[in-house]
């Protein structure tokens, strides 16, 4: 929207153009315009694009593993589109997991597939579990897992959607383990969202 108005000068006219006057209230014409901006990303100082990120609209990474023996392990997102979760400038994680057999479950964040570069460090130990510093208490600095449920009670036949605040955040290349604890087969569907 283009906007034009005239505003008070310290100089006027004559002074800019050389002459040793100033004279009383001098007002020049001013074009102002508002154009929006989109605020998309940034170069970064290493001189690659960034992108703003957002949070995940839907969830993400259906994965179906069907007829998973009781005590067998499965990993999860298993897709031929995403084979792990990249939490590169995301904070929170929502995971779904809908088994059709109720009963108790084990999860356990884990390293991605060795079939993916971890930055530019490949291989990496696949399905090992997540270790890292959560908190520092006063000189006490230890690498504890960053998430490991041993039972987690599942309802059958919908989907059960557990939160993760930061304690996953930014990790690069991560699976979930889930392991069937219910006493019987089961099939376990599994997808998630990322916040930021």
């Amino acid at each position: 929207m283009d906007k034009k108005r005239k505003v008070y000068a310290p100089f006027s006219l004559t002074s800019e153009a050389g002459v040793a006057q100033t004279p009383v209230e001098g007002y020049i014409d001013v074009n102002q315009a508002i154009y929006p901006t989109v605020q998309t990303g940034v170069v970064n100082e290493n001189g690659t694009w960034v992108g703003v990120k957002a949070d995940d609209n839907e969830f993400i990474g259906f994965t179906k593993h069907i007829e998973v023996a009781n005590g067998g392990a499965v990993l999860a997102p298993v897709t031929s589109e995403q084979s792990y979760i990249d939490m590169s400038g995301f904070a929170d994680l929502f995971i779904a997991i809908k088994p059709s057999r109720g009963g108790e479950c084990a999860l356990e964040a884990v390293m991605g597939p060795d079939t993916n570069r971890f930055a530019n460090l490949e291989p990496v130990d696949a399905a090992a579990g997540l270790f890292g510093s959560l908190e520092s208490r006063l000189g006490d600095f230890t690498l504890d897992r960053l998430f490991k449920d041993s039972a987690q009670a599942l309802t059958a036949d919908v989907w059960n959607i557990f939160i993760f605040q930061e304690r996953l955040a930014g990790q690069k290349m991560m699976q979930f383990k889930i392991t069937n604890n219910s006493g019987g087969i089961s099939t376990i569907e599994f997808a998630y969202m990322r916040l930021v």
